[in-house]
């Protein structure tokens, strides 16, 4: 369970055999950020306005049935109406499918999901430990849920990716964002 929260960082995370820790510089820029602003500042919903894509891809323990995965599935995207700040939903969109390239190099990750986020606040309140330690600071839906899905995943089973949307392209033209 520990290495599970581990890897749900904020930035890229890879734990496991042939893979080390990432080097954590964006670890550290956040840790920085949140000592200097306060936790109250860094997950407000202002904190850092912009489109966040949070990218998580899940590879399954052997054994884990297709029902069990439905239901990761189901839990995950109620994440969408359930994780609330003072009642109100902040998540902006949720978007999943199963790994279906044919390119051979999906480390194999089976299932990814992508959360959407309209500031990075919202994520920081979204992503809670082991970034922000104070429970009243992230959801508590979404620790229930990282808690929930830690046994059914394998050793490095879990990949997260964010960023902030910087460019778009869109039929030829590319868009920048502030």
């Amino acid at each position: 369970m520990k290495k599970l929260i581990a890897t749900l960082l904020v930035s890229v995370s890879m734990i496991g055999p042939g893979y080390a820790a990432e080097s954590v510089p964006a670890r550290q820029i956040l840790d920085n950020e949140l000592r200097e602003v306060g936790a109250a500042t860094f997950t407000s919903p202002d904190y850092k306005p912009g489109l966040i894509r949070h990218i998580v891809l899940f590879r399954y323990k052997a054994g884990t049935t297709e029902n069990q995965r439905e239901e990761i599935r189901i839990r995950f995207m109620d994440l969408a109406k359930s994780a609330t700040r003072n009642g109100k939903p902040y998540i902006v969109l949720i978007e999943s499918g199963k790994q279906s390239s044919g390119e051979g190099v999906a480390g194999g990750f089976e299932e990814a999901f992508v959360v959407t986020f309209s500031s990075e606040g919202d994520r920081n309140y979204y992503v809670g430990a082991p970034v922000v330690k104070e429970t009243r600071y992230f959801d508590p839906q979404h620790q229930k849920f990282k808690e929930f899905v830690g046994p059914y995943l394998a050793d490095g089973g879990v990949l997260v990716f964010d960023f902030k949307v910087t460019d778009r392209a869109r039929l030829g033209s590319i868009m920048r964002s502030k």
